[in-house]
This record gives structure tokens, sequence and C-alpha cells, in this order.
């Protein structure tokens, strides 16, 4: 990305005056990596937080041009994913709920209505939502990691690469395996749906 360019040299020569341009540009998507993978709103908010906290403090120790050499957004994914792995492993298993899509966004990542569409068409989208959210949760975190990354924040493959320090294929795969284990367990939910409607 170019800002992404820019802010990198601008870290380089001026660390304090650049990383405000940083959080603003990055802590969004940071939000919502966490908010996909943890599922409450307030450890994401936390997550992302330190991770921004994590960011400042390693580029204070590197040198101008190791920033230069930076993978800004892998990087920056790298941090909020392992915070957040850390955070799950601590939470009792009892405590890992479901995710909700109806928790806010930041308003520049917030879906847009379709106008055109009614208010059923909106309800069922939004229980749609919901269901693959919680399905997404009952991913392995390699997989759910990788699904994340890659379709909620949009990171490249190669980008993904860095981010989980995998090979580039490994990653591929963990996407593939991942979406095939979310289109499997939607389909068996789609099916008792049915299956308790006509019992």
């Amino acid at each position: 990305m170019d800002t992404d360019s820019t802010l990198i040299e601008g870290l380089a020569t001026d660390l304090d005056g650049s990383f405000e341009a940083l959080v603003l540009a990055h802590q969004d998507r940071l939000y919502s990596i966490a908010l996909r993978f943890l599922g409450e709103p307030r450890d994401a908010e936390e997550a992302a937080q330190d991770a921004l906290v994590r960011a400042y403090r390693a580029l204070a120790g590197y040198d101008a041009s190791r920033i230069r050499d930076l993978r800004l957004r892998p990087w920056l994914a790298t941090i909020v994913l392992n915070l957040c792995r850390s955070r799950r492993a601590r939470r009792p298993a009892a405590a890992r709920g479901a995710v909700s899509l109806d928790a806010p966004l930041p308003a520049d990542l917030e879906p847009r209505a379709d106008e055109a569409r009614g208010p059923a068409a909106t309800a069922h989208a939004r229980a749609t939502a919901l269901e693959w959210a919680d399905l997404l949760l009952t991913l392995p975190p390699a997989y759910r990691s990788a699904v994340v990354l890659r379709h909620v924040d949009g990171l490249s493959y190669p980008e993904l690469a860095i981010a989980l320090d995998r090979p580039e294929g490994t990653v591929k795969a963990q996407v593939h395996r991942g979406l095939a284990l979310l289109r499997t367990a939607f389909a068996s939910a789609q099916r008792r749906e049915r299956e308790e409607m006509t019992a």
C-alpha cells in the first residue's frame, strides 16, 4: 500500500511524530481481526490497544533500516493474532462465547444496508451472518487465523504467510480447509434446522 510506505518512512525518521498516523490507519482493522477471533468486543478492543502498544515498543527498539524493511500489515496482524491467541488460551472454555456480528464495528467498516431490500431479507441476511460468525469461532485456531486474515482482513497469501510465519502453500491449505469446515458445519446446521421444522 502506498500509504503504508509513506507511513513506514515517517516511522523510520520520526517514530513519535508518525505513530499517531499508524494508529489512525490500522486501529480499525486490528479491532476487526481481534473481534472475529475472540468474539467479545471488550476483549477485541483491549487486544487491538495492546497490539498498538507492543508495536510502538518494538518500533522504538528498531533501527531505521529495519523499520523500512517492515511489511506493516502482516506485521501488525501477527502482533494482534498472538495477543488474541494468548487471551483465548487464558479464558475458560465456558467463557469462549460466540461472536455477534451485531457488535459495533468502526463506522467505515460497518456494512451498508441495501435500501432496495425489504426487512425480511435484511433479517434473513443478519441471521445468516450471525450463524457464520458462530461457526467461525468453532474452527481450530490455525484455520480461524488463516480465514480471518484472508477473508475478513483481506491480506494476500504472501502477506498471510508472513503474518502466520508459515509457508505460502501451508496458509493456502489452511484457508481452503477452514472454508471447507465452515461450509460443512453450515450445511449440517441447515440440515438440522430443516429436520427440527419437519419433526
